[in-house]
């Protein structure tokens, strides 16, 4: 037997040593009489149920049962274990009170199962699952201080739907409720299911409401079940309004005025009543849709109301209308509450009142942030910005934002002679509720559509290298179809840089370098850009997924109209400036799956193209893609990886440069715990590189050929999350598996793995702290 196995065979000597001494001392704790409860059983006697409803059926009951035990982890209780060892603290603070209590778990005794109303549950569970005439018992397991309860069911044979009526009569509600029949969830020879039969109700009360039955309840229908009717194990369901449903919720109700009350406080009402009169006497009319608008400060101008209204006097009152109105209010962002109620104004002719009771947001706020940021560069720095919002600027909820900030980023390690960065500049925007265009956009959407208009400003300082001046204005809309759906068209999107004070030294180290030298040449972008995004995320579900793709075309119609083609000599410019032609698409889909409560899968793929023609022979350095750092390829530093196989060593000693391409490809996958409460792990994997689409001389195997796939760059890695709520603290330990500019056929770097060497550990262990998920 050989040392390594005796190591092996020590090591597993010893963890069952450990787990044997925590599983005894939890239960040397426990009082005479006393027994730690592990857990219940549910069997399930009944051999014409198929294993998969049999299993199906067990899951449910065993997950219904009351109080779950200890938590456990491999067969442990370490939480229980924590519990027993610390000492009663005398206060409700330190560590030993959050040892016991936080960290640890009081123990859950049999004492604590009432096991009659467990057997009652299971028994109404499976009844209401079709399983009529249920059975059952239970015997409880006890040995060394630990027992278990065993709940066994005899559920019967499950019956099911042999037919659906609806009963008729001659109110105007129930012939409503006889047009919906066609889309009843109870079908027929489905099992018999008490939470599908409330989902009818819920369903018939939904359409209702869209009847201008407001004031209808689901509890108003009853649902009788009759299984005397027919045999085999069959029932019969019979829908029926209950006969003591009240009137008023079989009328419907039309709009009479609608009332907005802007300014309203909670600090007005008394009595259940708003100080100001509510009668139509004392209301200003605004617009011919008769909506009444109580601002006799003049806040906020009444169209913003007319657009985010959808009821309208004299319409039949639907749900849909109702919570569309709500969330259009709140979408504008200028209100931090908002309410609504209807109050009957005729209840002969099934009228009422809708009232919308908006309790503005702090129209303006003034936000300092000062903070401190490391990257993988060996660069540290701070970033100091001055923001002010105004929520109401031209008192149509239009939101203006304005900020300046300043930064600077200084070497403090790595290679010598890095030089340090200085930013400083400042950003306006103008974001209004609205489609602002020459033709008519209507939307249905809850969101309201937004038109946004920025103009900004930036300086930045490398020094002993350059200055560049950089100028950015856009205008274009922001408007989601639904809650999945969103697009942002901006109609021009201008960036333009200018140089200065480009230094001798860096015009020395540029000299070999197409590249460094067209990060100092001036620049013109402008052209339209779209990004298209869905996601489903936010539903309750296992899988989910999200997408977000961009198209973005710079001079395409200017470069065609002038004819402009640099390759033959053609070069056009708009001020002397020659003006950038290009097209670029990117993609970035994600794939989230849920194991369970703690656990979860999440994938990422990005693909992007940026093609240049035209005007232009290359893609602007700021429109080109990157790789590497904390949210994309973790085993390599911030901008370091690609293009292609091209060697970041040959770089002149003591330059750092960001290394760009024009095509990316990038997968990621990461799985992700909950090891306890905030604190969570992941162990992820990445893989992926960019590419020039022409050559460069100066960066040989940079550019995107058939044999990519030899080129891509591969990391793996762990890390932990620290989740906070208000934010999430990342921390990401990674190092490279597969390096791309090594030699062909010596890539992969499994065999260089060597933790014992600290010049290894230096050159390849890249720690990534974050804030928020990678993707």
């Amino acid at each position: 037997m050989d040392i390594r196995t005796l190591k092996y065979i020590r090591l597993f000597l010893t963890f069952g040593s450990i787990s044997f001494a925590i599983s005894c001392s939890n239960t040397k704790y426990l009082k005479e009489g006393e027994m730690l409860y592990t857990g219940a059983e549910v069997k399930i006697e009944n051999d014409s149920i198929s294993k998969k409803d049999k299993k199906n059926l067990k899951s449910e009951l065993e997950n219904s049962l009351t109080p779950k035990p200890n938590s456990s982890f491999i067969g442990l209780r370490p939480k229980l274990f924590f519990y027993n060892i610390a000492k009663e603290p005398e206060k409700e603070k330190g560590f030993s009170y959050w040892l016991k209590y936080k960290l640890g778990e009081k123990p859950v005794l049999l004492g604590d199962v009432d096991r009659e109303f467990n057997k009652d549950i299971i028994v109404n569970y499976s009844e209401n699952k079709g399983y009529f005439n249920a059975q059952a018992t239970y015997d409880t397991i006890s040995k060394n201080k630990k027992a278990k309860v065993i709940y066994i069911l005899k559920p019967g044979n499950q019956y099911r739907i042999s037919n659906v009526k609806f009963q008729k009569d001659s109110t105007l509600i129930n012939e409503e409720m006889l047009k919906l029949t066609d889309k009843t969830l109870l079908k027929l020879g489905d099992p018999f299911d008490l939470d599908m039969i409330k989902s009818e109700r819920e369903r018939i009360d939904n359409q209702l409401k869209q009847k201008g039955f407001y004031y209808f309840h689901p509890d108003n229908i009853i649902v009788q079940a009759d299984s005397t009717v027919s045999k085999n194990h069959q029932v019969e369901l019979n829908v029926k309004l209950k006969e003591n449903t009240p009137e008023l919720a079989k009328q419907q109700f039309t709009i009479d005025k609608v009332v907005v009350f802007p300014n309203y406080n909670i600090k007005d009402v008394k009595d259940g009543k708003y100080t100001v009169p509510m009668n139509s006497d004392s209301l200003s009319r605004y617009s011919h849709d008769d909506i009444y608008i109580i601002d006799p400060e003049q806040k906020f101008k009444p169209r913003i109301f007319d657009r985010a209204m959808y009821f309208k006097k004299g319409d039949l009152y639907n749900r849909a209308d109702h919570n569309l109105t709500l969330n259009r209010l709140i979408n504008l962002g200028v209100f931090k509450f908002v309410k609504n109620e209807f109050v009957v104004s005729d209840s002969v002719n099934h009228k009422f009142d809708a009232y919308y009771l908006l309790t503005p947001r702090q129209i303006q706020s003034l936000r300092l942030e000062a903070l401190g940021r490391t990257n993988s560069a060996n660069y540290a720095g701070s970033e100091v910005n001055l923001n002010w919002t105004h929520r109401n600027f031209f008192r149509g909820a239009e939101q203006f934002k304005a900020s300046v900030y300043g930064a600077f980023d200084v070497q403090v390690g790595g290679p010598k002679d890095a030089k340090n960065l200085f930013r400083a500049g400042a950003n306006a925007e103008l974001s209004i509720p609205r489609i602002v265009a020459p033709f008519r956009f209507d939307s249905s959407s809850a969101f309201v559509p937004r038109t946004n208009i920025s103009l900004g400003y930036e300086f930045q300082n490398r020094t002993e290298y350059y200055t560049l001046n950089t100028f950015t204005g856009s205008f274009g809309y922001l408007w989601k179809e639904n809650v999945r759906k969103e697009h942002d068209l901006k109609v021009l999107d201008i960036t333009y840089v200018t140089p200065a004070n480009v230094t001798p030294l860096y015009n020395s180290i540029s000299e070999n370098s197409d590249a460094l030298r067209r990060v100092v040449q001036r620049q013109l972008i402008f052209g339209p850009t779209y990004s298209y995004t869905y996601t489903n995320t936010m539903l309750p579900k296992s899988n989910t997924i999200y997408y977000k793709g961009t198209l973005d075309l710079a001079g395409n119609l200017t470069g065609l109209l002038s004819g402009a083609n640099v390759k033959e000599g053609k070069e056009k410019s708009i001020f002397s400036v020659p003006f950038s032609q290009y097209a670029k698409i990117e993609n970035d889909f994600r794939f989230y799956h849920k194991f369970g409560e703690k656990t979860s899968l999440a994938t990422r793929f990005i693909g992007g193209i940026a093609y240049p023609y035209g005007n232009s022979e290359n893609i602007p350095f700021s429109k080109q893609f990157f790789s590497g750092g904390s949210n994309s390829i973790r085993a390599f530093r911030a901008r370091t990886l690609g293009p292609g196989s091209f060697d970041p060593r040959t770089i002149q000693e003591g330059f750092y440069f960001d290394q760009s391409g024009d095509v990316k490809l990038e997968l990621n996958a990461e799985y992700r715990a909950n090891l306890y409460k905030f604190l969570n792990v992941a162990v992820f994997a990445d893989a992926g590189n960019i590419w020039l689409v022409n050559d460069d001389p100066q960066r040989p195997g940079a550019k995107f050929s058939s044999d990519f796939m030899s080129e891509i760059a591969v990391g793996a890695g762990i890390g932990l999350r620290l989740d906070f709520s208000i934010l999430i603290l990342r921390l990401d330990l990674a190092m490279p598996l597969r390096i791309p500019y090594y030699e062909k056929g010596d890539r992969w770097a499994l065999n260089k793995i060597n933790f014992g060497d600290s010049s290894w550990r230096r050159d390849n262990l890249i720690l990534n702290i974050a804030i928020g998920y990678p993707f």
